[in-house]
């Protein structure tokens, strides 16, 4: 018998039972929709190898890409489907796992979310190495003073999106052993950077929700130009964001002057 993944509830269907959930000649339609974003996220790289995910709530119903499958060859026929108030399954394929980041899309859905999309970008997994090389694991990832910023929205329930001059920040947690046991620290990290809408996790990859699924595949964008950016930024030595302490001016000024910087000056810049 397969495990439960923490946040679900057992399914009360059969294994084939409820295809009209998935059948659709609507490209619209999760199932179809699902199908033609994770052929696109392929092609960019984001979903290699059968990793990364793609969830979409529409009305009453959770569709969900299955774990372990090549995500730029998946059918709608291969959707799971979920009641999204129980939590339980209305439609599970029967030679296809759920998808281990259903927990995560679960939290994600809590927040009010319509799309939830996981990729494991390269950029999004140099950038939390980087932040954890120069700033340390507690640090967030924190920008300022580019264009792109612009594509993110400015938090729940507020409206409109940050501005040229606002320093963007997503949370970082550590990766574990299985995908579903992030949860906690998921959470954790939503509620303590409430106005977020993406968490990176260190090594891994990146959990970028939003209201609709044009919001939330928006947000994906603009996040991995942002950290492509960052990581050829820090290639020319060059700030994310501005220093606001004394101690981190002075760094930048003894590394423009090509002097050893003091030890732990990193930790300062961006406060």
């Amino acid at each position: 018998m397969a495990t439960e993944l923490a946040g679900e509830k057992p399914d009360r269907t059969d294994a084939t039972s409820s295809d009209e959930l998935v059948r659709s000649g609507d490209a619209k339609h999760p199932a179809n929709l699902i199908c033609e974003l994770c052929r696109k996220f392929y092609n960019w790289g984001w979903v290699t190898g059968t990793g990364g995910g793609t969830s979409i709530r529409h009305g009453d119903h959770i569709f969900i890409a299955p774990s372990g499958v090549q995500k730029e060859m998946m059918q709608p026929a291969d959707m799971f489907v979920m009641d999204c108030h129980t939590r339980e399954y209305l439609r599970k394929p029967l030679e296809l796992k759920p998808s281990a980041c259903t927990p995560l899309f679960l939290a994600a859905y809590d927040q009010g979310a319509g799309c939830c999309i996981h990729t494991h970008s390269q950029w999004a997994v140099l950038v939390t190495l980087l932040v954890e090389r120069d700033l340390g694991k507690d640090a967030c990832f924190e920008i300022e003073c580019i264009e792109q910023i612009k594509g993110v929205p400015k938090g729940k329930g507020k409206q409109g999106n940050l501005g040229y001059f606002d320093r963007l920040r997503i949370p970082i947690i550590e990766n574990t052993a299985h995908e579903e046991d992030l949860r906690e620290t998921l959470e954790a990290a939503i509620q303590e950077y409430p106005d977020t809408y993406a968490i990176l996790v260190r090594r891994h990859g990146i959990y970028v929700w939003g209201d609709s699924v044009q919001k939330a595949k928006t947000l994906c964008e603009s996040l991995d130009y942002i950290f492509q950016l960052a990581v050829e930024m820090r290639k020319q030595q060059l700030l994310w964001a501005k220093p606001r302490t004394l101690w981190g001016k002075l760094g930048v000024w003894l590394e423009n002057m090509s002097t050893s910087l003091p030890s732990g000056y990193h930790a300062q810049l961006y406060p």
